[in-house]
């Protein structure tokens, strides 16, 4: 939930500026969505590069080299993410960052599952942890939506 905050608020502040500012480019609502996604993805991306150790515990029981996949993630989430932002590439990026946000859900189940906390520091209460899967399609409908 905590992304798709991030989500709402860059979108609505990108809005809101085109408002304020009369800046016809930032009060399409899809193009502001698609700055946000990539902005999120892009930080979400450097957190896993800058601190993996912190998201290892997802993965590190049921697949090899954790470390590294959490590693690689990242720099996925920042190549598609900034992929978001390029005409060219939004496509290419939409579908990576959905094989992505796929291939991820499996480890937001293991956390569930073993009522471990969410990154972050977030809750590790169970409505919290479960809630957290319902949102994972939200962000690729998201994702698609950013780039119509």
């Amino acid at each position: 939930m905590a992304f798709l905050s991030g989500l709402l608020s860059i979108s609505l502040l990108l809005l809101l500026t085109g408002f304020l500012f009369h800046l016809p480019y930032l009060l399409h609502f899809p193009h502001d969505a698609g700055i946000a996604a990539a902005c999120m993805f892009i930080m979400i991306g450097c957190m896993h590069i800058l601190s993996p150790r912190k998201l290892t515990y997802m993965i590190e029981a049921w697949l090899p080299y954790a470390l590294q996949l959490v590693i690689l993630s990242g720099i996925g989430e920042i190549i598609l993410g900034a992929g978001l932002l390029f005409p060219a590439m939004q496509w290419y990026a939409a579908w990576g960052l959905t094989i992505l946000l796929i291939l991820m859900f499996p480890a937001n189940i293991y956390v569930a599952v073993k009522q471990l906390p969410a990154p972050g520091g977030l809750p590790a209460k169970p409505w919290y942890t479960w809630s957290r899967l319902a949102f994972q399609p939200v962000y690729i409908v998201w994702i698609w939506y950013s780039i119509s």
